[in-house]
């Protein structure tokens, strides 16, 4: 993911709350998912509320939308809640079921706090803010999935054989997956040089280790339950 470093407003945020970032990217959750020690039970907790989790973020998009002011960004937009709604909700809808998740059932989960806390803390930013701010507030997650994904495929240690893990592992590290983190990339980057000087950038860093931290809980949420 070398691109990431080539752009001008996401290296500047990450490194302005490098530890929260390292956190998240390096979470107990994440080691476990790597070498295939994390409890199902953790897993199956996350994969519940990453369901409800990912309707919270296709209603970001479509607030996205109506805080767009051309054509070019509704569309992206658009494409945002298409990607989530008719692609991704389907695979996870899938994905669940092999680990014994039924979509009605995902869909009367309660919601746990971590969730509630970081899809909230995006529309938040994104009503009270511009589309730069719902982009940083998404970014975390966004572009720390395709940075998680292409650096467990790329160590060594990640466990290949027998980890039930690998195919998600996979999928974030896929082309697929990728191009959607160049694009949030480069989106913000253009929204950075259209909107904003060098007096936001304190704003806009707050926002992203805040989201960042978030994140951080929401790993913690699927670890809780299993040592509960």
């Amino acid at each position: 993911m070398a691109y990431l470093d080539e752009l001008e407003l996401f290296p500047r945020l990450r490194e302005a709350g490098m530890q929260a970032w390292s956190d998240y990217v390096r979470h107990a959750f994440v080691s476990g998912l790597a070498d295939g020690t994390l409890p199902e039970a953790a897993f199956r907790r996350y994969l519940g509320q990453d369901y409800l989790f990912l309707i919270h973020f296709a209603r970001a998009y479509a607030l996205a939308a109506y805080k767009a002011d051309t054509l070019a960004d509704i569309r992206d937009a658009a494409a945002g809640i298409h990607a989530i709604v008719d692609v991704e909700m389907a695979l996870h809808v899938e994905y669940c079921a092999a680990w014994g998740l039924d979509e009605a059932a995902m869909e009367v989960l309660p919601e746990a706090t971590a969730t509630m806390a970081y899809t909230r803390y995006v529309l938040e930013k994104g009503a009270q803010g511009d589309l730069l701010d719902l982009y940083v507030a998404l970014a975390p997650c966004i572009i720390g999935y395709g940075e998680i994904g292409s650096r467990l495929v790329a160590d060594p240690a990640t466990r290949r054989d027998d980890n039930p893990y690998l195919s998600w592992i996979e999928t974030y590290a896929g082309d697929a997956y990728q191009a959607a983190v160049h694009a949030h990339g480069a989106a913000l980057d253009r929204l950075w040089k259209s909107r904003a000087g060098g007096e936001r950038l304190k704003s806009l860093e707050r926002t992203f280790e805040q989201a960042t931290r978030l994140e951080v809980d929401f790993w913690q949420m699927g670890l809780d339950v299993s040592r509960s």
